[in-house]
């Protein structure tokens, strides 16, 4: 399967740059290109990709204001945050508005492909700055007596998050665990409800913050 991209950026130049990236790799491709937030947002309505690579600070509406926007509007795309600022806060802020990853420009020629790719697997992309980041945090939220979320799954659940948040499929959690697959995906479909969440990223995301897996 092709992978459909919506690129934004205001610069013309990056977006071309990033697009020759893209175009050459048989499974992705750029299928819209937006100078804006704004203008991004539309053409996501009216284009239906599977992944958005949005700029952080572009006009009208920066890219981090779009990814909230459009996570709000097709929960089903993913997002990526491509951008030039090696900064925490803009990090976590890329986080809770829903993206998958944050790429640096910087060395979006050896990333930005792996990205695309995880972000299409329900994978988080993580520089090596931002685990960083987000080790320190969850450090700080231990100190603070606020670094695990109360506990509202079985030990069971809690084997078989981790092993999906690690990577792992149902067939190889099945084997580990000596249970069956259809055990395994019951207990996924648990969690999910449980907790609320709606895909592997969303449970690696909270298995983070529970401290059961390293970022």
């Amino acid at each position: 399967m092709t992978v459909r991209i919506l690129l934004a950026d205001d610069h013309a130049l990056v977006r071309r740059g990033v697009r020759l990236i893209l175009d050459n790799e048989p499974d992705l491709t750029v299928v819209a290109e937006a100078g804006d937030g704004a203008e991004a947002i539309s053409k996501a309505r009216t284009e239906r990709p599977d992944l958005a690579i949005l700029d952080i600070a572009m006009p009208r509406q920066t890219g981090l204001q779009a990814a909230r926007e459009l996570s709000r509007l097709l929960p089903d795309l993913r997002i990526l945050i491509l951008t030039m600022y090696d900064n925490e806060q803009y990090f976590f802020e890329a986080l809770k508005a829903g993206a998958s990853g944050y790429v640096l420009k910087s060395v979006a020629d050896r990333d930005l492909v792996e990205a695309c790719r995880a972000a299409m697997r329900g994978e988080p992309f993580l520089y090596p700055g931002a685990v960083n980041s987000l080790i320190r945090n969850y450090l700080d939220r231990a100190r603070d007596g606020n670094g695990i979320p109360p506990r509202a799954i079985t030990d069971r659940e809690e084997e078989i998050l981790k092993l999906v948040a690690e990577g792992h499929s149902s067939k190889e959690i099945a084997d580990l665990l000596v249970i069956s697959v259809k055990t395994v995906e019951r207990h996924r479909a648990n969690l999910l409800q449980k907790l609320g969440l709606k895909d592997r990223l969303e449970l690696t995301r909270y298995a983070i913050r529970a401290g059961l897996i390293e970022p």
